[in-house]
């Protein structure tokens, strides 16, 4: 299979979307900190991506609450075993680092799983964005604060029902 791409409109931007075959391999912001790991992003294609499509803008509209998607990130072990627990955080939930890190039995290693978790290549569906820092502040985010911000509380009450500190 070759590797497509597409680009589609949401509340917080162009995302690029980034397939192959039936499988998604990347969500990506404009202007994503990270660049994606893959040697081309192949040629733009209008189709292929209805699903996805179909399922972003139900979460966007607050209709869905988790994705039912083929997905194939590409990245070492540590960092699809870090992305696993990013799927298990529950709709609406936070976690930190080094929380995650203490999840993965390694409880010294939460700046691995930041770093990990900053190289996520599916955005929003594998929802990096429920991670905060260890006082439950927003830290750096691909795709930036603003974004962060936005998809917590649209997953969630806002700050001031939850005592979030964001």
């Amino acid at each position: 299979m070759d590797v497509h791409h597409t680009v589609v409109d949401s509340p917080i931007g162009e995302l690029t979307l980034v397939g192959e075959g039936t499988a998604l391999l990347g969500l990506y912001f404009d202007g994503h900190l990270r660049t994606p790991r893959l040697d081309s992003l192949g040629p733009r294609s209008s189709t292929g991506f209805e699903e996805v499509r179909r399922q972003l803008d139900e979460y966007f509209d607050g209709r869905r609450r988790g994705f039912e998607l083929e997905l194939a990130p590409r990245g070492s072990a540590f960092e699809l075993s870090v992305w696993a627990l990013l799927m298990a955080i529950p709709h609406g939930e936070t976690r930190t680092y080094g929380q995650l890190a203490a999840e993965l039995g390694v409880p010294a290693a939460a700046q691995a799983v930041g770093n990990a978790n900053g190289w996520n290549p599916i955005s929003i569906i594998v929802p990096c964005h429920r991670v905060v820092g260890s006082q439950g502040r927003l830290t750096g985010y691909a795709g930036g604060l603003d974004r962060k911000r936005f998809l917590l509380e649209l997953e969630g009450p806002s700050p001031e029902e939850d005592g979030r500190l964001f």
